[in-house]
Protein backbone atom coordinates (compact mmCIF):
# COMPACT_ATOMS: atom_id res chain seq x y z
CA UNK A 1 0.00 0.00 0.00
CA UNK A 2 1.12 3.17 -1.10
CA UNK A 3 1.78 5.68 1.70
CA UNK A 4 0.59 9.50 1.73
CA UNK A 5 4.20 11.60 2.16
CA UNK A 6 4.30 14.63 3.02
CA UNK A 7 3.48 16.64 -0.44
CA UNK A 8 0.46 14.29 -0.47
CA UNK A 9 -0.92 15.46 3.15
CA UNK A 10 -0.38 19.16 1.18
CA UNK A 11 -1.92 18.73 -1.73
CA UNK A 12 -4.77 17.39 0.46
CA UNK A 13 -4.92 19.91 2.87
CA UNK A 14 -5.35 22.65 -0.28
CA UNK A 15 -7.92 20.69 -1.86
CA UNK A 16 -9.79 20.74 1.32
CA UNK A 17 -9.25 24.92 2.14
CA UNK A 18 -10.47 25.61 -1.73
CA UNK A 19 -13.32 23.16 -0.91
CA UNK A 20 -14.55 25.15 2.03
CA UNK A 21 -13.86 28.41 0.32
CA UNK A 22 -15.98 27.38 -2.55
CA UNK A 23 -18.48 26.05 -0.62
CA UNK A 24 -19.17 29.24 1.27
CA UNK A 25 -19.28 31.32 -1.82
CA UNK A 26 -21.38 29.53 -3.42
CA UNK A 27 -24.11 29.45 0.22
CA UNK A 28 -23.43 32.99 0.31
CA UNK A 29 -24.84 33.43 -3.21
CA UNK A 30 -28.01 31.97 -2.32
CA UNK A 31 -28.15 33.91 0.45
CA UNK A 32 -27.91 36.94 -1.40
CA UNK A 33 -29.82 35.94 -4.02
CA UNK A 34 -32.52 35.46 -1.33
CA UNK A 35 -32.56 39.01 -0.33
CA UNK A 36 -30.19 38.42 2.46
CA UNK A 37 -27.22 39.69 3.53
CA UNK A 38 -25.53 37.52 6.65
CA UNK A 39 -21.75 36.34 5.67
CA UNK A 40 -19.82 33.14 6.26
CA UNK A 41 -17.74 34.94 9.32
CA UNK A 42 -13.84 33.43 9.19
CA UNK A 43 -12.20 32.50 12.52
CA UNK A 44 -8.62 30.78 12.44
CA UNK A 45 -7.68 29.24 15.85
CA UNK A 46 -4.57 27.02 16.71
CA UNK A 47 -4.77 23.84 19.05
CA UNK A 48 -2.08 23.50 21.59
CA UNK A 49 -1.32 20.16 21.12
CA UNK A 50 -0.82 21.01 17.34
CA UNK A 51 -2.47 22.22 14.20
CA UNK A 52 -5.46 24.19 13.99
CA UNK A 53 -8.37 25.11 11.81
CA UNK A 54 -10.32 27.17 9.88
CA UNK A 55 -13.84 27.98 11.30
CA UNK A 56 -16.25 29.73 8.85
CA UNK A 57 -19.74 29.96 10.46
CA UNK A 58 -23.09 32.19 9.16
CA UNK A 59 -26.01 32.75 11.33
CA UNK A 60 -29.12 34.60 11.38
CA UNK A 61 -29.54 35.14 7.41
CA UNK A 62 -32.99 34.90 5.43
CA UNK A 63 -31.59 31.78 3.91
CA UNK A 64 -29.25 30.22 5.70
CA UNK A 65 -30.70 30.42 9.51
CA UNK A 66 -26.86 28.63 10.61
CA UNK A 67 -24.30 27.44 9.09
CA UNK A 68 -20.91 26.05 9.94
CA UNK A 69 -18.28 24.96 7.01
CA UNK A 70 -15.40 23.71 9.38
CA UNK A 71 -11.66 23.16 8.29
CA UNK A 72 -9.23 21.54 10.55
CA UNK A 73 -5.67 19.82 10.37
CA UNK A 74 -4.70 18.73 14.08
CA UNK A 75 -1.69 16.99 15.22
CA UNK A 76 -2.67 13.88 18.07
CA UNK A 77 0.29 12.71 20.77
CA UNK A 78 -1.94 9.50 21.43
CA UNK A 79 -5.42 8.10 19.75
CA UNK A 80 -8.84 8.22 21.94
CA UNK A 81 -10.74 5.45 22.43
CA UNK A 82 -13.23 6.75 19.41
CA UNK A 83 -10.43 6.53 16.71
CA UNK A 84 -9.08 2.80 18.13
CA UNK A 85 -12.09 1.02 18.93
CA UNK A 86 -12.22 -0.92 15.27
CA UNK A 87 -8.01 -0.01 14.96
CA UNK A 88 -6.77 -1.46 18.06
CA UNK A 89 -3.56 -1.81 16.28
CA UNK A 90 -3.13 1.96 16.69
CA UNK A 91 -4.01 2.65 20.54
CA UNK A 92 -2.07 5.42 21.53
CA UNK A 93 -0.02 6.38 18.34
CA UNK A 94 0.57 9.86 16.88
CA UNK A 95 -1.73 10.72 14.19
CA UNK A 96 -2.97 14.05 12.19
CA UNK A 97 -6.29 14.40 10.79
CA UNK A 98 -7.41 17.20 8.30
CA UNK A 99 -11.01 17.43 6.59
CA UNK A 100 -13.44 19.47 6.09
CA UNK A 101 -17.33 19.14 8.03
CA UNK A 102 -20.27 20.99 7.27
CA UNK A 103 -23.64 21.18 8.44
CA UNK A 104 -26.08 23.79 6.96
CA UNK A 105 -29.74 24.63 9.09
CA UNK A 106 -32.18 26.65 6.11
CA UNK A 107 -34.64 29.08 7.45
CA UNK A 108 -37.15 27.72 5.09
CA UNK A 109 -39.01 24.33 6.14
CA UNK A 110 -38.87 23.40 2.34
CA UNK A 111 -35.26 23.02 1.96
CA UNK A 112 -33.50 20.64 3.95
CA UNK A 113 -30.81 20.77 6.46
CA UNK A 114 -27.54 19.07 5.05
CA UNK A 115 -24.36 17.24 5.94
CA UNK A 116 -21.06 16.73 4.37
CA UNK A 117 -17.79 15.83 5.20
CA UNK A 118 -14.11 14.91 3.86
CA UNK A 119 -11.25 13.39 5.44
CA UNK A 120 -8.06 12.25 5.85
CA UNK A 121 -6.41 10.18 8.81
CA UNK A 122 -2.95 9.18 9.38
CA UNK A 123 -1.37 7.59 11.83
CA UNK A 124 2.04 6.47 12.84
CA UNK A 125 2.15 3.73 15.63
CA UNK A 126 5.51 3.23 16.86
CA UNK A 127 8.13 1.30 14.76
CA UNK A 128 5.52 0.97 11.94
CA UNK A 129 4.55 2.14 8.52
CA UNK A 130 2.35 4.90 8.53
CA UNK A 131 -1.20 3.79 8.40
CA UNK A 132 -3.97 5.52 6.45
CA UNK A 133 -7.62 6.28 5.25
CA UNK A 134 -9.93 8.62 4.12
CA UNK A 135 -13.61 8.59 4.92
CA UNK A 136 -16.73 11.13 4.29
CA UNK A 137 -20.11 11.36 2.25
CA UNK A 138 -23.00 13.38 2.19
CA UNK A 139 -26.92 13.55 3.49
CA UNK A 140 -30.03 15.20 2.99
CA UNK A 141 -32.43 15.48 6.09
CA UNK A 142 -35.65 17.00 4.32
CA UNK A 143 -38.58 18.36 6.78
CA UNK A 144 -41.06 18.06 3.94
CA UNK A 145 -39.34 16.14 1.31
CA UNK A 146 -39.59 16.57 -2.47
CA UNK A 147 -39.45 13.77 -4.72
CA UNK A 148 -37.06 15.63 -7.11
CA UNK A 149 -34.42 16.51 -4.84
CA UNK A 150 -34.45 13.29 -3.22
CA UNK A 151 -33.91 11.79 -6.65
CA UNK A 152 -31.50 14.17 -7.67
CA UNK A 153 -29.53 13.62 -5.01
CA UNK A 154 -28.90 10.51 -5.12
CA UNK A 155 -28.28 10.08 -8.71
CA UNK A 156 -25.63 12.82 -8.00
CA UNK A 157 -24.39 10.44 -5.30
CA UNK A 158 -24.88 7.53 -7.85
CA UNK A 159 -23.24 9.05 -11.05
CA UNK A 160 -20.24 10.30 -8.86
CA UNK A 161 -19.52 6.82 -7.46
CA UNK A 162 -19.98 5.22 -11.30
CA UNK A 163 -15.94 5.90 -12.02
CA UNK A 164 -14.77 4.19 -9.43
CA UNK A 165 -16.47 1.05 -9.48
CA UNK A 166 -19.91 -0.54 -9.86
CA UNK A 167 -20.51 -1.70 -6.59
CA UNK A 168 -19.62 1.63 -4.86
CA UNK A 169 -22.99 3.53 -4.70
CA UNK A 170 -24.69 0.50 -3.35
CA UNK A 171 -22.24 -0.15 -0.33
CA UNK A 172 -21.62 3.70 0.45
CA UNK A 173 -25.57 4.39 0.21
CA UNK A 174 -26.19 1.35 2.24
CA UNK A 175 -23.31 2.35 5.03
CA UNK A 176 -24.85 6.07 4.98
CA UNK A 177 -28.28 4.34 6.05
CA UNK A 178 -26.97 1.96 8.62
CA UNK A 179 -25.15 5.08 9.61
CA UNK A 180 -27.37 7.72 10.27
CA UNK A 181 -29.87 5.64 11.95
CA UNK A 182 -31.46 7.28 15.47
CA UNK A 183 -31.82 3.39 17.22
CA UNK A 184 -34.04 4.70 19.87
CA UNK A 185 -36.26 6.14 17.51
CA UNK A 186 -36.30 3.73 15.25
CA UNK A 187 -35.72 6.48 12.30
CA UNK A 188 -33.46 7.34 9.88
CA UNK A 189 -32.11 10.74 9.91
CA UNK A 190 -33.26 11.58 6.73
CA UNK A 191 -33.34 10.36 3.28
CA UNK A 192 -29.29 8.98 3.24
CA UNK A 193 -26.63 9.56 0.74
CA UNK A 194 -23.15 7.93 0.99
CA UNK A 195 -21.12 7.63 3.96
CA UNK A 196 -17.66 5.74 4.03
CA UNK A 197 -15.04 5.18 6.56
CA UNK A 198 -11.56 3.42 6.69
CA UNK A 199 -11.55 3.77 2.63
CA UNK A 200 -7.97 2.56 1.63
CA UNK A 201 -8.67 0.20 -0.90
CA UNK A 202 -7.41 1.56 -3.64
CA UNK A 203 -4.30 3.43 -4.20
CA UNK A 204 -3.69 6.55 -2.10
CA UNK A 205 -4.44 8.67 -5.98
CA UNK A 206 -7.67 6.95 -6.48
CA UNK A 207 -8.96 7.48 -2.85
CA UNK A 208 -7.84 11.20 -3.24
CA UNK A 209 -10.11 11.50 -6.24
CA UNK A 210 -13.05 9.82 -4.68
CA UNK A 211 -13.24 12.65 -1.77
CA UNK A 212 -12.75 15.23 -4.40
CA UNK A 213 -15.70 13.74 -6.19
CA UNK A 214 -17.61 13.29 -3.09
CA UNK A 215 -16.70 17.09 -1.68
CA UNK A 216 -17.41 19.07 -5.16
CA UNK A 217 -20.93 16.57 -5.47
CA UNK A 218 -22.06 18.14 -2.51
CA UNK A 219 -22.11 21.71 -3.66
CA UNK A 220 -23.37 20.57 -7.06
CA UNK A 221 -26.11 18.70 -5.42
CA UNK A 222 -27.26 20.96 -3.01
CA UNK A 223 -27.74 24.44 -4.71
CA UNK A 224 -30.54 23.51 -6.94
CA UNK A 225 -32.25 22.25 -3.83
CA UNK A 226 -31.61 25.74 -2.34
CA UNK A 227 -33.38 27.47 -5.65
CA UNK A 228 -36.35 25.45 -5.67
CA UNK A 229 -37.37 25.78 -2.68
CA UNK A 230 -35.80 28.93 -0.68
CA UNK A 231 -38.45 31.01 -1.88
CA UNK A 232 -41.55 29.06 -1.26
CA UNK A 233 -43.92 30.30 1.32
CA UNK A 234 -44.44 28.52 4.32
CA UNK A 235 -46.69 28.59 7.78
CA UNK A 236 -46.07 28.47 11.30
CA UNK A 237 -46.95 25.45 11.65
CA UNK A 238 -44.24 24.52 9.30
CA UNK A 239 -41.92 26.06 10.69
CA UNK A 240 -42.68 24.80 14.41
CA UNK A 241 -42.28 21.27 12.66
CA UNK A 242 -39.09 21.73 11.24
CA UNK A 243 -38.06 22.58 15.27
CA UNK A 244 -39.41 19.59 16.17
CA UNK A 245 -37.63 17.54 13.37
CA UNK A 246 -34.46 19.58 14.16
CA UNK A 247 -34.48 17.85 17.77
CA UNK A 248 -33.90 14.68 15.97
CA UNK A 249 -30.98 16.23 14.73
CA UNK A 250 -29.19 17.33 17.70
CA UNK A 251 -30.42 13.78 19.38
CA UNK A 252 -28.00 11.99 16.79
CA UNK A 253 -25.06 14.86 16.66
CA UNK A 254 -24.56 14.62 20.95
CA UNK A 255 -25.42 10.45 21.36
CA UNK A 256 -23.94 9.25 18.13
CA UNK A 257 -22.01 10.66 16.18
CA UNK A 258 -18.64 9.27 15.89
CA UNK A 259 -16.88 13.04 14.85
CA UNK A 260 -18.48 14.42 17.92
CA UNK A 261 -17.53 12.30 19.71
CA UNK A 262 -13.80 12.24 18.16
CA UNK A 263 -13.84 15.98 18.58
CA UNK A 264 -14.72 15.45 22.45
CA UNK A 265 -11.94 12.93 23.16
CA UNK A 266 -9.25 14.73 21.75
CA UNK A 267 -9.82 17.56 23.16
CA UNK A 268 -11.20 19.81 20.26
CA UNK A 269 -12.08 23.07 20.01
CA UNK A 270 -15.72 22.93 21.67
CA UNK A 271 -17.76 25.66 19.12
CA UNK A 272 -16.15 23.86 15.98
CA UNK A 273 -17.36 20.94 17.58
CA UNK A 274 -21.03 21.67 18.38
CA UNK A 275 -20.98 24.44 15.32
CA UNK A 276 -23.66 21.66 13.67
CA UNK A 277 -26.24 22.45 16.49
CA UNK A 278 -28.75 24.84 15.38
CA UNK A 279 -29.49 28.04 17.01
CA UNK A 280 -33.32 27.04 17.70
CA UNK A 281 -34.66 23.79 18.14
CA UNK A 282 -37.89 22.16 20.54
CA UNK A 283 -38.50 18.95 21.81
CA UNK A 284 -42.15 18.32 21.70
CA UNK A 285 -43.41 15.63 24.65
CA UNK A 286 -45.50 12.91 22.78
CA UNK A 287 -46.14 14.83 19.32
CA UNK A 288 -48.69 13.39 17.02
CA UNK A 289 -49.65 14.33 13.69
CA UNK A 290 -52.77 12.84 11.25
CA UNK A 291 -52.49 9.88 9.25
CA UNK A 292 -52.98 12.12 5.92
CA UNK A 293 -50.84 15.23 7.09
CA UNK A 294 -47.28 15.76 5.19
CA UNK A 295 -45.86 15.33 8.68
CA UNK A 296 -46.70 11.89 9.65
CA UNK A 297 -45.33 10.86 5.66
CA UNK A 298 -42.50 12.00 6.56
CA UNK A 299 -41.43 9.30 9.36
CA UNK A 300 -43.98 6.89 8.28
CA UNK A 301 -41.99 6.60 4.40
CA UNK A 302 -39.10 9.25 3.92
CA UNK A 303 -37.33 7.87 7.35
CA UNK A 304 -36.93 4.52 5.86
CA UNK A 305 -33.74 2.99 3.86
CA UNK A 306 -35.18 3.17 0.29
CA UNK A 307 -34.24 2.13 -3.42
CA UNK A 308 -34.90 5.59 -4.29
CA UNK A 309 -33.42 5.73 -7.35
CA UNK A 310 -35.77 2.66 -8.74
CA UNK A 311 -38.38 3.98 -6.47
CA UNK A 312 -38.56 7.96 -7.91
CA UNK A 313 -36.82 6.86 -10.88
CA UNK A 314 -39.55 5.12 -12.99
Amino acid sequence: MQNPTSADIQRVREFLLDLQARICAGLEQQEFNGGGTAQFEIDDWQRPEGGGGRSRVLQDGSVIEKGGVMFSHINISKLPASATERHPQIAGAQAQALGVSLVIHPKNPNVPTSHANVRLFVAEPEGQAPIWWFGGGFDLTPFYPDDQDVLAWHQKAHDLCAPFGDTVYDEHKKWCDDYFYLKHRDEQRGVGGLFFDDLNQWDFETCFKYIQAVGNGYLEAILPIFQRHQDTPYTEAQREFQLHRRGRYVEYNLVYDRGTLFGLQTGGRIESILVSLPNLVSWSYRAEWDDASAEKRLTEYYLKPRDWLNELGK
